[in-house]
């Protein structure tokens, strides 16, 4: 009631007197390849092909008097194959800003028709040297489908192949890879993890940094990606941020699960086409909690922080310069004395736990065109990551007196430079190329005192090293119907003085009327967990660094694809895949042990004197019916089927800590036009499935001398977890008036209040396990409003 109290009064914050209103729709077209803009390009309205404008000698347009609601345009020029824009939202509350990008036709045409394919833009990526396993991704769809809350992870969850490792965190396993095999990149920029709660050990948090306000579409890839792409196995994240809005100044207000957030863009001075978009966020979970609102913490409150932001400049004609960046910062006190065993997933009634991240990311992009083919992209960057964690064991008869038991600090700073040129040749041909250098500075301490009295010294190392990458793509497009990417990637690891050479290809045939054909290799690698790299082992002699002479994780991907578009907006899409990982960190001794399994742990788990013998496979199948958003549904059923098996220095083939066999969502939604001013109720439904992930037997004997919670390592990852069921249900409002757009939400998370397992923890007191249980039925309302 609280929650419905909440909306209600908020819905009454802005009353206006109904009448007709329009709004703006302005952007950018460019070649796919040369990312020349193109002038004399022609925009339509789909249902009113009277709205029609030009692309200047720039590239930009402008549509005036756009209706409200979902809306349809047609880009057509002559020389390119025509492009439809479907299901663009028109908001009272925001102008529309399009990039558009156009491939040109292999075909000589004088003529183009004004119509285009309905949906033959619906699924077009931005990297047009992408062959299989990938798609886009907007603003809208991550606030759009239930359970996302606004978190491109989440949201990724939905589509084939994609596994979240819990409810309480956002790291995200790909075909049966740790979440530590992906890569994140921001605008080109390959950056660290950008989740509030996120360690050096992990690729996700509980919480994204990343604001979906900002965020422009972008691209998310599962596998075998092309040669631009290095240091991952599994995935990318393409991020890129939108402009702001260069000619009028706009803000939104937000509140939900993320946060309390405001934010502004508009025009600078006067300089024509310069623009600033910043947003800020402050957590508002301890508002929840007053509300009797649990989410997986207990009494314990997150508190975080962040800013989001991007200021965009005209250089001359032919020149683009930005400024970006992210900064975050989160933290909460864990305290035995509040801990609430129905309620909380973390901490315990024995210890204390004080998390502390800070995390910023900055670029500086230049972007200039050379010629009419060519053009260059120089990035500058700078992230730091400073991590602390304490823990102090409490005294079960003074909860007062307490020992410090855990204690570790790490600090990153990485300076990076990137440099990308694209030239196309003629309408077949096509080259991107590139360097980009990382030099990263570390400082990391980790130190264990075992009951108090005896320390462990886990890391405890200073240094820097450089990992250089370069790279070339080359694509050649036979026919209109027919294309191959092939390239290269070189990288080299000063800290560990290794390289790697690694060839990749992409083929697409997109002929046979509605199928679509796709075959795609790649040599991968990466290089391992810098906490690995300075793991102490302890000798007479003193500390020494067994773990330094490292080389990458490296493996080779086959991927098979098959897309066949029953309707216009309807398509099934079919990958089979098989990837063969090698080189992989195992111990010398045999056992067990191997690092694939990492990446899922709030604490580092660390091993020394390690060596790059390990193997491992993984390999299945994706299957993915989408129907496109039309005349208001929209639905996603994704299925995977899948083996994720390893073997450590032992020989013996294992399940990885990622095997869960089978996955299966449903995803689906409904809007509902409301009123005469495009007012939009709407549904969305999500079901998942998931087989039960593998763990290791607990080994009591060791708990009990260890203090911490101990596996079997001979029997590592045998026992399988019950099969993980979860419901979601959104609803949601929008409201327009004159000149500003509300929205409300409220997404019934877990609705079943299944009780799907956490993990195993060693309770040091009772001298047994206790299995620690996810998050439960959360009710999480929004509000957004834009002016």
């Amino acid at each position: 009631m609280k929650i419905v109290f909440f909306l209600f009064i908020t819905f009454h914050l802005v009353q206006t007197k109904a009448q007709q209103v329009t709004q703006i729709v302005k952007g950018n077209v460019s070649d796919e390849a040369s990312k020349q803009s193109l002038q004399g390009v022609t925009i339509r309205l789909a249902s009113n092909l009277s709205k029609t404008t030009l692309s200047d000698s720039s590239g930009n347009f402008k549509l005036t008097d756009i209706p409200l609601g979902r809306q349809r345009f047609i880009i057509t020029a002559v020389g390119y194959e025509p492009l439809s824009l479907n299901n663009i939202i028109v908001t009272a509350g925001k102008e529309v800003d399009l990039t558009i990008s156009l491939r040109e036709s292999l075909m000589n045409l004088d003529v183009v028709e004004i119509t285009a394919n309905e949906n033959s833009g619906g699924r077009k990526v931005n990297n047009d040297m992408l062959s299989v396993s990938a798609r886009t991704f907007n603003m809208d769809e991550t606030k759009r489908y239930a359970g996302s809350l606004g978190d491109p992870a989440r949201m990724a969850t939905n589509f084939a192949g994609v596994v979240s490792t819990n409810d309480t965190r956002n790291d995200i396993i790909i075909r049966g890879n740790s979440p530590n095999a992906m890569l994140w990149q921001l605008e080109g920029l390959n950056i660290p993890n950008p989740n509030h709660f996120g360690s050096l050990n992990s690729m996700g948090g509980s919480v994204s940094m990343l604001n979906s306000n900002l965020i422009d579409q972008s691209d998310f890839m599962t596998g075998a990606f092309p040669a631009q792409y290095g240091n991952a196995l599994s995935g990318v994240f393409d991020l890129k941020l939108r402009n702001g809005n260069s000619e009028k100044h706009e803000f939104v207000t937000q509140m939900g699960f993320n946060g309390f957030e405001g934010g502004a863009e508009g025009p600078i001075g006067n300089s024509k086409g310069a623009s600033y978009l910043i947003n800020a966020r402050y957590s508002t979970l301890s508002l929840f909690q007053n509300l009797g609102i649990e989410f997986g913490t207990g009494r314990a409150t997150p508190e975080y922080m962040d800013l989001n932001y991007k200021i965009n400049s005209r250089i001359g004609k032919h020149g683009n310069l930005s400024l970006f960046g992210i900064w975050g910062r989160s933290s909460m006190d864990i305290l035995a004395s509040e801990y609430d065993p129905e309620g909380q997933s973390y901490g315990n009634e024995y210890s204390n736990r004080y998390p502390r991240y800070q995390t910023s990311i900055s670029g500086l992009s230049y972007k200039y065109q050379l010629n009419k083919k060519t053009a260059i992209n120089f990035i500058l960057g700078y992230s730091r990551t400073n991590e602390q964690f304490d823990r102090d064991s409490v005294n079960q008869e003074n909860i007062n007196q307490t020992i410090p038991d855990w204690h570790w600090r790490f600090k990153i700073n990485k300076f990076s430079g990137v440099l990308h040129l694209h030239h196309k040749f003629n309408a077949k041909h096509s080259l991107v190329a590139g360097i980009t250098e990382d030099f990263t500075n570390y400082t990391l301490f980790n130190r264990r005192m075992r009951h108090g009295v005896s320390e462990m010294i886990l890391n405890n190392r200073n240094g820097d090293f450089g990992l250089m990458q370069v790279f070339t793509q080359w694509k050649f497009r036979m026919t209109d119907h027919f294309s191959m990417v092939s390239g290269l990637h070189y990288q080299y690891l000063s800290l560990s003085q290794t390289n790697s050479l690694e060839p990749r290809i992409g083929v697409k045939y997109e002929g046979l009327g509605s199928h679509v054909f796709g075959f795609a290799y790649g040599l991968h690698s990466q290089m391992d967990n810098i906490l690995t790299y300075a793991t102490v082992t302890t000798t007479a002699a003193g500390n020494r660094y067994t773990n330094e002479s490292l080389g990458f994780i490296r493996s080779h991907q086959f991927i098979l694809s098959h897309d066949w578009n029953i309707r216009s907006n309807t398509h099934l899409k079919t990958e089979l895949y098989f990837q063969r990982l090698f080189d992989v960190p195992v111990t010398k001794a045999p056992s067990s042990f191997s690092t694939l399994n990492l990446g899922a742990e709030t604490i580092p788990v660390l091993r020394d004197n390690l060596i790059n013998e390990g193997v491992g496979r993984n390999y299945g199948l994706d299957i993915t019916l989408e129907r496109l958003f039309n005349k208001g549904f929209y639905y996603l059923l994704t299925g995977s089927f899948f083996s994720s098996r390893y073997q450590g220095s032992d020989g013996i083939w294992r399940n990885t800590a990622f095997n869960m066999k089978n996955v299966f969502n449903l995803l689906g939604g409904k809007e509902w036009k409301v009123g005469k001013q495009e007012n939009i109720f709407g549904l969305s439904v999500k079901v998942s499935r998931v087989g039960g992930r593998y763990l290791s037997p607990v080994d009591i004997a060791s708990s009990v001398i260890d203090g911490e919670i101990q596996y079997e390592e001979t029997r590592a990852y045998s026992l399988q977890q019950p099969a993980y069921f979860r419901a979601d249900v959104k609803v949601s409002y929008r409201k327009e008036f004159t000149r500003a757009t509300m929205e409300l939400a409220l997404d019934l998370q877990n609705v079943t209040d299944n009780k799907n397992i956490f993990r195993q923890e060693w309770n040091a007191q009772q001298l047994n396990v206790i299995n620690v249980y996810q998050q439960g039925f959360f009710p999480v309302p929004f509000v957004r409003f834009t002016f």
